[in-house]
């Protein structure tokens, strides 16, 4: 029986190691994005075999579905918005509690807690929140004279309220953001402090350039998360909408006039409502290959978040 040589036995080690994550990336990403390549040249409704149509499919996204501008719009819109909001507010909350002195269990409880609701139930909950008849922010906001608007039935107010609804859901950043904080060396604060910086100073030399890569962190995975936006966008329009939702129901996304209407809603609508894989699998493709630029953008030394010596 041959002997395997050792460089063998470390390579067939090695293979073993990596063995579950080869499975896992085989499986659940390199599959999926083959199949979504080959289906987005298919006619193929789910039912009969698919049939090759060159870029049909892609000419009629792109060309002839009067949905998708809106759509991508939107997604866009949020991506920028809601992002770079989370970010600021997450990174405020966590300089808040980290300079807490006293009770700041409680605070770091209550700020973290929205983040446990469900998405579905928090956002039918806010809905409620801000429903311009019979909501209790309106009628507040009318009691001392404010003009409210109707928020989730507005169309120039319903992302407005969706970014509101996710930085009501702020814990998880802030708790990144304290650990980040924390972790910062304390004897870098000292130095500062001799040599006579201000709150700012120390801010911008000393804890900025210690966060920067959890920062980094927290914009790539927003991004990649926000251009999956879905299940409150679509739930949100549906209930400021009153359509009762009940099995079978087929219910076009996007109340007010497409306004919260998003890719992924589209993705869905497409492959599962019209049947039409094709356009749903080019669809998906665009969000991967913008979400992918932007992640490269972003993770760029030098022009992104990361400077050259991270």
């Amino acid at each position: 029986m041959a002997t395997l040589s050792p460089p063998t036995r470390r390579r067939l080690r090695v293979l073993g190691f990596l063995s579950p994550w080869l499975i896992g990336f085989s499986v659940f990403f390199a599959y999926p994005l083959i199949a979504t390549v080959y289906f987005s040249f298919m006619h193929y409704n789910q039912i009969k075999e698919p049939t090759f149509v060159g870029l049909r499919n892609w000419r009629y996204v792109f060309e002839q579905m009067p949905l998708f501008g809106p759509a991508l719009w939107n997604t866009l819109w949020l991506v920028v918005v809601m992002v770079a909001l989370r970010v600021l507010f997450g990174l405020g909350l966590g300089l808040l509690v980290t300079k807490i002195k006293s009770g700041v269990g409680f605070f770091r409880t209550a700020f973290y807690i929205p983040y446990l609701a469900p998405p579905v139930a928090a956002t039918v909950a806010f809905v409620f929140l801000l429903n311009p008849g019979t909501g209790p922010v309106n009628e507040i906001l009318s009691r001392v004279g404010v003009d409210a608007p109707t928020w989730f039935n507005d169309p120039n107010w319903a992302k407005p309220s969706l970014v509101m609804l996710s930085l009501w859901g702020i814990g998880d950043l802030m708790v990144i953001f304290m650990a980040a904080l924390l972790d910062v060396p304390k004897e870098q604060y000292e130095a500062a402090e001799l040599d006579g910086a201000g709150s700012w100073a120390k801010f911008r030399y000393v804890t900025w350039p210690s966060i920067t890569p959890i920062v980094m962190f927290a914009v790539v995975t927003g991004v990649v998360q926000t251009m999956q936006y879905y299940t409150q966008a679509l739930v949100a329009g549906k209930i400021a909408s009153g359509v009762n939702i009940g099995p079978g129901s087929v219910i076009q996304p996007g109340y007010p006039d497409h306004s919260t209407l998003t890719v992924p809603q589209l993705v869905y609508s497409m492959g599962f409502q019209n049947f039409n894989t094709g356009a749903a699998c080019v669809l998906s493709l665009v969000l991967f290959a913008i979400a992918m630029a932007a992640t490269l953008l972003l993770m760029r030394k030098r022009s992104g978040l990361l400077s050259a010596e991270d």
